[in-house]
């Protein structure tokens, strides 16, 4: 969900003074409250300096490290449009956002040149380069720049907003342009603030566990929201499912957000070390960014109790579901029920389907949206009734549940017949032989489209057909044998982003490099 924000956003950063704003969970590095007011109000006068008005963008690069808290809220306080950068991408598809953004300020870091030395054509609009340490030719350094800058309370501050972009799983990233607020700073309303205190009870209290990267959606946008309350964020600089664990244990903290496959890779820590973990100060597991195996969210509840809640939603902000553990019991599998726009199912003629019957999931628009320098892209989105969809594939239980099949870019047509991957990807992600894996659809000359997966095994397999035949069957075991890879290779690793989204046009590319 696109960020606006809550009412006293800044007297939070300066009535908590010297309360914890920010910790990493590796380094042990903080960032007080009182501190993150100074540095980022230094930091937005430095913007004021160059020229910087509301309405212009700020980019950033940065790895999870605290002056990227300082980022955020400067830009914030600034009126200025925020952009995360994936540190992941090469200098070809990061330069490429910073330049269709419109940037005119870039903060970045020294371990970040490799990147950035190969985006000359797309410097020409910056004028502001700032680099956490030295190293980068032609960007001033970070904490020289703070140091100059005064640190006096601005006046007249006015809200900013984040400016997220796709993940580029099937194409280029697509830009997300919500309206600037037209409100001080820190009276507006709405945005993930009212959703992480009146859903998951966060307040001035509360610790937050954010163990992914600070450039995707959800770890950005919630922590925004935990200091808007004046809680204290845990930043993970890299995600592993041991210090995690530990982090909860050590900090104490109360909601923690994940995805999926972190699911699996604490799931799959040896017994002993998640027996002697101390969870008992959280309050809430919450998940979201990509679809859930069945099993694998019950083994979590069962783990740490009812208290495993997920959303679904998107940056686009105009649908939201949300479902807590109890409810999942009883309605397995579901995403939840709207709670923000009604849920419509739509059969391919255009029309509304009925409780069981699967469509594509489109949501009655609450607020405006469009992809920035993609107007093809905003018309496919939305319709003349003012709905909108992320493009998911799903249906509605009778008793108004979402169910999410997969998502409609990812549907294989093989001999006529419409086929979801996702439903094969979750049966085999289970299998205890199995680390990761992607299904998808591959040329086949007859069919059109052949189903295969490429998997990911938990140790090098001796005898690589057998496992393949056998993990195949098992498929076949649960799903309709068309539903199943008809064959099965097994790689070393698969292109995915840390929120676990598989870059399919990068697999894609892959398979057909080496074939």
């Amino acid at each position: 969900m696109p960020e606006t924000h809550h009412e006293g956003a800044e007297d939070v950063l300066r009535r908590h003074g010297d309360r914890l704003a920010a910790v990493l969970s590796g380094s042990g590095e903080t960032r007080t409250y009182a501190e993150l007011d100074e540095r980022s109000t230094r930091l937005a006068r430095h913007f004021d300096r160059a020229g910087l008005a509301p309405g212009d963008h700020v980019a950033v690069l940065l790895r999870n490290q605290l002056e990227y808290v300082d980022v955020i809220w400067a830009s914030l306080r600034a009126g200025l449009y925020l952009t995360p950068i994936n540190w992941h991408l090469g200098p070809d598809e990061a330069g490429y956002i910073v330049e269709d953004c419109g940037a005119t300020a870039l903060v970045t870091a020294a371990d970040m040149a490799e990147v950035v030395d190969g985006w000359s054509q797309h410097l020409r609009r910056l004028d502001i380069r700032l680099s956490v340490g030295a190293g980068i030719d032609g960007f001033a350094d970070f904490e020289e720049a703070l140091s100059a800058s005064d640190p006096t309370p601005r006046e007249g501050e006015r809200e900013g907003q984040l400016m997220l972009y796709s993940s580029g799983t099937t194409g280029r990233p697509k830009g997300i342009l919500p309206p600037l607020p037209r409100s001080p700073f820190g009276q507006a309303k709405g945005g993930i603030t009212p959703v992480a205190r009146g859903l998951y009870g966060m307040d001035a209290s509360s610790v937050y566990l954010s163990p992914a990267p600070m450039y995707h959606a959800a770890p950005l946008g919630w922590t925004i929201a935990a200091h808007r309350l004046g809680a204290t964020v845990v930043i993970m600089e890299r995600f592993d499912g041991a210090e995690a664990l530990d982090a909860i244990e050590r900090h104490r903290v109360t909601h923690a957000q994940f995805v999926p496959t972190h699911f699996v890779r604490m799931l799959r820590l040896p017994e002993e070390v998640r027996s002697r973990a101390d969870l008992s100060s959280l309050q809430k597991v919450i998940h979201a960014a990509a679809p859930c195996p069945v099993p694998v969210k019950q083994q979590m509840i069962d783990w740490v109790g009812p208290i495993v809640d997920e959303y679904y939603g998107g940056s686009e902000g105009f649908g939201f579901c949300n479902i807590t553990a109890h409810e999942w019991l009883e309605h397995p599998g579901s995403v939840g029920r709207s709670m923000l726009g009604a849920v419509h199912i739509v059969g391919e003629d255009g029309t509304d389907v009925g409780p069981g019957e699967t469509g594509q999931v489109w949501f009655e628009a609450a607020g405006r949206f469009e992809y920035h320098n993609d107007p093809a892209k905003t018309r496919r989105a939305t319709d003349p009734r003012g709905w909108a969809t992320y493009g998911d594939i799903g249906h509605v239980d009778d008793d108004g549940y979402l169910h999410l099949t997969d998502r409609a870019s990812n549907m294989i047509i093989s001999g006529g017949v419409n086929i979801y991957p996702q439903e094969a990807e979750n049966v085999l992600t289970v299998h205890p032989d199995v680390h990761d894996v992607a299904v998808l659809g591959v040329p086949d000359p007859e069919m059109g489209e052949r189903v295969k997966a490429f998997v990911v095994a938990v140790n090098a397999p001796d005898d690589p057909d057998r496992l393949a035949a056998e993990l195949i069957e098992h498929c076949r075991d649960e799903l309709a044998h068309y539903k199943c890879p008809r064959e099965l290779v097994f790689v070393d690793e698969l292109p995915r982003l840390e929120s676990g989204k598989l870059l399919k046009r990068r697999l894609l590319e892959e398979i057909e490099v080496a074939t």
